[in-house]
């Protein structure tokens, strides 16, 4: 990264910073981002960038082509917000009852704006195209899938990717990166136990359903426990069981619904199958009939080798080799990965968080912040690395 590009950068930051708290106060929800996507279209035609809008329902695409032809990069941000009371006192809020941007997507979004201004300004020294992804609906984990439906990554066809998520688990201004798999796949699960109801006293005369629940809950387990290599980091949790409504009656069934997480496919695909084949026995053993559905969300996020050590070099040099650190893998999800199936891609972390002013709460909390100080560091490293990718293109 050159000082006149770091300087520019800074320049740019108290916009940057401004856009990114007018983003906040508005939140919306994933396939509702109209307002943000069109301050993102507004913002990239301004900045001279060719705009395409309603790909994939309410995502946006950016296209900057260079001075000459060569590779095409393609940047993603995720632009939808959760649906979390915010709770923070901050002059910038969120003005929508119920919906707040609690992961970051706020900044990414506005980080990518300004990437593009960066970008747009240094196309003669450019030797192929960028295009900028504004993905709706991360998460609920289908907004990727949708644009890659309606031909995001063509036209021209996207050589390789880049993300970046702010990240609350890293101080403010490091760089995590890894190669290899680093964000998990998700599942959700839903689980229906199904007995036969009765009198809470007369429990002879019923199937009761809540212990056959139980003994489900404790036997999944065992595929973590008992049938998972301690070598391969998997999560299955059962975070919620809902059945009956009064002491004294025994209901007729019980629902379950948790989450699977896994960086192998392969080993996903197995203890989906393995989960159905516990409820299975014990509905079996104990006499109750079940219904079992995995909503499969999305696949492993894995950093292609190649575009990572991209990243690594030229954060390096922009933000200091003692910045830019291995990250520890994550449990989290994030359809980027349908991306990055498609070309080979970079979820790249920024840390953002920054205890001595109370910014540290984690994701998808309704206190979530993060400190400002990231974004600026998010361009950089985004910038640096089209410019070496297309420089070399």
């Amino acid at each position: 990264m050159t000082p006149d590009l770091k300087e520019e950068i800074a320049r740019l930051t108290p916009g940057l910073i401004e856009l990114r708290r007018d983003l906040h106060r508005h939140p919306e929800l994933a396939f509702q981002e109209h307002r943000t996507a069109e301050i993102v279209a507004d913002q990239l035609r301004d900045a001279g960038i060719a705009v395409t809008t309603g790909v994939g329902d309410t995502g946006v695409v950016g296209l900057l082509t260079g001075k000459a032809e060569g590779k095409t990069m393609a940047l993603r941000a995720d632009i939808d917000a959760l649906p979390i009371d915010e709770e923070s006192d901050s002059e910038y809020r969120s003005k929508t009852p119920g919906v707040m941007h609690a992961c970051g997507h706020d900044g990414h979004t506005a980080v990518l704006l300004t990437t593009a201004r960066v970008l747009a300004q240094h196309r003669d020294s450019l030797n192929g195209s960028v295009k900028f992804v504004f993905q709706p609906a991360e998460e609920t984990a289908t907004g990727a899938e949708r644009m890659i439906a309606a031909g995001v990554m063509k036209s021209p066809t996207v050589d390789a990717m880049m993300s970046v998520h702010l990240w609350n688990y890293l101080p403010v201004g490091e760089v995590g990166l890894r190669a290899g798999p680093i964000w998990a796949s998700a599942d959700e699960i839903r689980i229906t136990i199904k007995g036969r109801g009765g009198h809470g006293a007369m429990p002879h005369q019923t199937i009761d359903p809540i212990p056959v629940a139980a003994h489900v809950v404790l036997a999944l387990e065992n595929l973590v426990a008992r049938e998972t290599s301690p070598m391969d980091p998997v999560v299955f949790t059962i975070g919620s069981i809902q059945g009956g409504s009064a002491f004294n009656v025994i209901p007729s069934s019980v629902k379950m619904a948790g989450t699977l997480r896994a960086y192998d496919m392969a080993l996903r695909d197995r203890l989906v199958e393995r989960a159905e084949e516990i409820v299975r026995g014990v509905c079996l053993a104990l006499r109750c009939e079940y219904d079992f559905e995995a909503r499969f969300a999305c696949p492993p996020v894995v950093n292609d080798p190649g575009v990572t050590e991209l990243v690594r070099r030229t954060a390096e040099r922009s933000q200091g080799a003692d910045r830019v650190i291995e990250v520890a893998q994550s449990t989290a999800g994030d359809d980027v990965a349908y991306f990055f199936n498609e070309a080979p891609g970079c979820h790249i972390m920024i840390g953002s968080s920054n205890p001595a002013r109370g910014l540290d709460r984690p994701h998808h909390h309704p206190r979530f912040d993060f400190d400002e100080g990231a974004l600026p560091v998010a361009v950089e490293v985004l910038a640096g690395a089209v410019m070496e990718y297309l420089a070399d293109s």
